[in-house]
């Protein structure tokens, strides 16, 4: 029998393969998931809530659903964690903030990745914290406080699914769901050492449907590429409710990933071609990576795409999406909200109608640039960020002349505007401990060209990180 601690710290396909050989039961799974999350919460606050009791019935049943040889789905037992933007039925979404309430109100609807979790009879763990309605790139609130960095609790956990990357790098839950309007799974998932992947735009069901429009997406949030290939294959499924969804894939994500990378074509480019000061051990961190893909078997050539950094823009989008957010919130309301995030809803409703479609045109032409490039490239390879975690609690490194988040992830919300896929898989710490991330992105539609890659990073060994600290010496 396994000991619980080492089953908080197993996969999601660990799990499973456990549950069919009957080597151990998703109840002692899911209770040890339950305990390391009350340890994770107590080291760097990543829940808004743990949902114990329901966790351990639905671990219980989904036993008995395995003893008898039924198991519901591709995920049954396993533990998930759920950002707490996005809607679970029975469980209030609070979304960070003071404005948002939690009794009287009917929480009656699944998000469609919820939904499709539920029905292939995986296990909700709890909520992870988001900074109020998801609007920046760390995770602190008015209403469930600052998210720690796993490796040091003093640093930022990033955002806006910080929660969600703390969670999963603690072992409190092996698959996680997040969103990203503007690096909101990549940036914690580099600061926390995990994968993380935002999916094309429309591959996976989103609803209800994001104020911040088309830059919003849903994407799984692991300890490794296989794990997020098993999580697509289940909440890639349709939902009518999502207008915008792409049809449901033709095949297997986890299938995919044993394709090799040998031929693939891959830019490299240390600074996507702009002037950002990237920190030398983070440039030789992804270089490595990098090399990895050429070792493996990959055409490698440094290229720039070609691109002016579209950070206006993606302001005028993202504030005038925020000022959305808060219309319907009274004076009094606004009054509780987060401080930048009032600031940046009173810029964004000083934006006109003219601003915002030019701010798509800008939009169109860089999809279209992408779209020249991967014509050449299959992969595009950048770092996720050009820094490691910082303070936690601050928006901008202190020090760092930034105003706004924007500032210091100049490498993740193009990528948003363009909906191309693109995943942050870890590839060393710097001098102080701290997880670097390696960001892939795809052409349109090639999630599973990005998995592919990611997965090889981790197969040949690219993707080890020193072990965290675990109770009980795990």
């Amino acid at each position: 029998m396994a000991e619980a601690t080492d089953l908080a710290d197993c996969s999601a396909e660990r799990l499973v393969a456990g549950y069919a050989a009957g080597e151990f039961s998703p109840v002692e799974a899911v209770q040890a998931v339950i305990e390391r999350a009350r340890w994770a919460q107590e080291r760097v606050n990543a829940f808004t809530r743990i949902d114990a009791d329901e966790a351990l019935t639905a671990a219980k049943e989904s036993a008995e659903r395995w003893r008898s040889g039924r198991p519901a789905g591709l995920v049954d037992g396993v533990p998930v964690t759920v950002k707490d933007l996005i809607l679970t039925r029975g469980t209030p979404t609070l979304r960070g903030s003071r404005t948002v309430r939690e009794q009287g109100m009917v929480w009656d609807a699944d998000a469609p990745s919820v939904a499709r979790l539920r029905e292939h009879g995986a296990v909700f763990v709890g909520k992870t914290t988001t900074p109020e309605f998801g609007w920046k790139g760390v995770t602190d609130s008015p209403r469930h406080g600052v998210t720690g960095n796993p490796y040091d609790p003093s640093r930022t956990a990033g955002g806006s699914s910080g929660g969600s990357a703390a969670a999963v790098a603690l072992g409190a839950g092996p698959l996680s769901l997040g969103t990203d309007g503007g690096g909101s799974v990549r940036i914690p998932g580099s600061f926390c050492g995990i994968f993380a992947l935002k999916p094309t735009y429309g591959r996976v069901p989103l609803f209800p449907a994001s104020p911040f429009g088309t830059l919003a997406h849903v994407g799984p949030m692991t300890r490794d590429a296989a794990d997020a290939a098993l999580l697509m294959d289940v909440i890639t499924g349709s939902d009518w409710r999502d207008w915008s969804q792409l049809a449901p894939p033709a095949g297997s994500f986890r299938e995919e990933l044993t394709r090799p990378v040998a031929g693939l074509r891959v830019a490299y480019s240390p600074s996507l071609g702009w002037d950002v000061p990237v920190r030398p051990e983070i440039t030789a961190a992804v270089r490595r990576a990098v090399d990895r893909l050429a070792e493996l078997g990959a055409e490698v050539e440094e290229a720039d795409p070609g691109i002016a950094d579209p950070v206006e823009e993606f302001h005028t989008l993202w504030f005038s999406g925020a000022a959305r957010v808060v219309q319907h919130l009274s004076h009094a309301q606004r009054e509780l909200l987060d401080p930048g995030l009032k600031e940046i809803c009173a810029e964004g409703a000083r934006r006109s109608a003219l601003d915002y479609l030019a701010a798509v045109d800008v939009r169109m032409a860089l999809g279209l640039a992408m779209g020249r490039f991967h014509s050449t490239y299959d992969l595009l390879v950048t770092p996720t960020e050009p820094i490691t975690a910082f303070e936690a609690g601050a928006e901008v490194p202190a020090g760092s002349g930034h105003t706004r988040w924007t500032g210091w992830t100049p490498f993740t919300y193009p990528f948003n505007m363009t909906q191309q896929p693109a995943a942050t898989v870890p590839c060393g710490v710097d001098g102080d401990g701290l997880p670097i991330g390696v960001q892939l992105v795809g052409a349109r539609h090639a999630d599973a060209l990005v998995l592919r890659a990611a997965h090889a990073l981790y197969s040949s060994g690219a993707a080890e990180l020193p072990a965290l600290p675990m109770p009980g010496g795990s």
